[in-house]
């Protein structure tokens, strides 16, 4: 998806899709109205983690290293609380709750980043009949949605 931004701009948005309706259906606190309403979560929350988070990570970097990260999964509830307040629809009760969510989605945009970056047996560099060398896999730039 290199050479395609605009592709691989909607997997994002699938890939957040996915963790937010994830996220909805696990943590009682969340609620999303209908699919509208996701659509405009999930480009409002990729609009903040590409200009919002950046500079939250840049204030907090010392209590983001002091607490080994784990200042990033508050951020980002922190983010998912605001989208909760600005869009009417979907509603978020409280700090654990988007504390979870943020976790959710954080995990779901893990694997789901994985599964994608897997070659498929027999291609380059893969398993049967690849035969050549193994290349190391490239990485995209901005490869995460967010790490909500």
């Amino acid at each position: 998806m290199n050479g395609r931004p605009l592709l691989a701009l909607l997997v994002r948005w699938l890939v957040l899709a996915l963790g937010v309706t994830l996220a909805e259906k696990i943590v009682p606190g969340v609620d999303c109205k209908d699919g509208g309403t996701l659509l405009v979560v999930v480009v409002l929350l990729s609009f903040f983690n590409a200009v919002i988070r950046p500079v939250l990570v840049l204030f907090t970097l010392p209590f983001i290293v002091l607490t080994m990260g784990l200042g990033l999964v508050v951020i980002n509830a922190l983010l998912f609380l605001l989208v909760g307040e600005l869009v009417e629809g979907f509603q978020v009760a409280g700090f654990w709750d988007a504390f979870w969510a943020a976790v959710i989605v954080g995990l779901t945009n893990f694997f789901m980043t994985l599964l994608m970056k897997r070659r498929p047996p027999g291609g380059p560099g893969g398993g049967a009949g690849g035969g050549g060398e193994r290349r190391p896999a490239r990485r995209e730039p901005g490869g995460d949605v967010i790490d909500v």
